[in-house]
């Protein structure tokens, strides 16, 4: 039997009145500069696999506003209706299963607060059903909610070192496992881990910050004609959100033309073992523990390549990708004193000349 398609309510029928109750996200082709950051992101949507991003810039950066404005240009996704994961509706009807209603909703981007207990973050028990119902029931918390999407930690570098571990095991492994008061549950929980914060407020722990895939360093834009520009837009933006969405619509659909073929694209991409063995062997130059660093460049690198339309990943994507992949993962020595950065665009300079 097919399955219904609804769409999803909205607050207001009358279109002008939606529109002014909630005004569209900033246009995330309108951001000026941070270069570093919107490369990030747009690798990570696609293919999920790189395990997020870490921005450390100051405040006021576009940190956040990058990431929902992404989110929001990227097409709705369908899922089953009253479903807490926003599961994706099956492949194929079958008739002997129930009919399930299903919604078009935006792709979800949830916010995790400093102050979250672990019990909001992962779910517990459902405490309204046990004392009404007298039944053991399951009450999904943002990781649910997060599922297909994004999950965005602000100020993560503040946010208690066992919360963030959670975190990164389930964004690892694409899985919430919950065992408590006697309720196992197991539920989908894949989404983009975004973590921002302040590099003046400390830096995550070496252990946590390794396992992001991706380390993106913003900067406070220092040439007046983009600080002028940038004040330009958001003024624009502020008077007439609807009309400045418009104005951009060519550009945002010019990256969604581009996402949508690199997320195509990307089961074809060849790395070939020439390129591999060159990641490997910068690697082992700039002494990387572990192999995180291989396997995050060569994503990186073949996510780039689908995204800039290449059938096969080249020198040129692994150092563009290199610095957003290694800049975390170097050897912390207090006596150094050669930046993160030249450091590796040194070694990426030797090795793949």
């Amino acid at each position: 039997m097919t399955s219904q398609t609804l769409e999803a309510p909205t607050a207001h029928t009358n279109g002008r009145e939606s529109a002014a109750a909630t005004p569209p996200p900033y246009p995330f082709a309108a951001i000026v500069g941070q270069q570093e950051l919107k490369l990030a992101l747009l690798l990570c949507v696609v293919n999920p696999s790189i395990g997020g991003v870490m921005v450390m810039g100051h405040r006021g950066t576009a940190k956040s506003t990058a990431v929902r404005a992404l989110a929001a240009m990227l097409p709705p996704i369908k899922a089953i209706a009253n479903d807490p994961y926003n599961s994706a509706p099956p492949a194929h009807s079958d008739n002997g299963h129930k009919r399930q209603a299903i919604v078009t909703i935006p792709v979800p981007v949830v916010d995790l607060p400093l102050g979250a207990t672990e019990d909001r973050v992962c779910g517990t028990l459902d405490i309204e059903k046990a004392l009404t119902q007298g039944v053991q029931a399951f009450a999904p918390g943002l990781l649910a909610r997060a599922n297909r999407g994004f999950l965005y930690i602000d100020e993560v570098n503040l946010l208690e070192d066992h919360l963030v571990d959670v975190l990164l095991d389930v964004a690892a492994s694409g899985v919430n496992v919950v065992e408590r008061e006697g309720i196992s549950v197991r539920h989908p929980a894949r989404f983009v881990l975004v973590g921002s914060g302040n590099p003046e407020e400390g830096d995550l722990r070496p252990q946590l910050l390794d396992r992001f895939g991706l380390h993106a360093r913003i900067t406070t834009i220092t040439d007046v004609a983009e600080r002028v520009e940038i004040v330009k837009r958001r003024r624009a933006y502020d008077l007439d959100p609807v009309g400045f969405s418009a104005a951009w619509e060519k550009e945002q659909a010019k990256i969604q033309r581009k996402i949508k073929a690199g997320q195509k694209r990307l089961p074809e991409v060849v790395l070939p073992d020439p390129v591999l063995f060159k990641i490997a062997e910068l690697c082992v130059q700039l002494e990387i523990d572990g192999h995180r660093g291989e396997l995050t460049i060569s994503r990186a690198a073949t996510s780039l390549a689908a995204l800039e339309g290449h059938s096969e990943v080249r020198l040129d994507d692994v150092r563009r990708v290199t610095v957003l992949a290694l800049r975390h993962r170097l050897r912390k020595d207090p006596l150094e004193t050669q930046d993160d950065e030249v450091k590796i665009e040194r070694a990426v300079a030797e090795v793949l000349s």
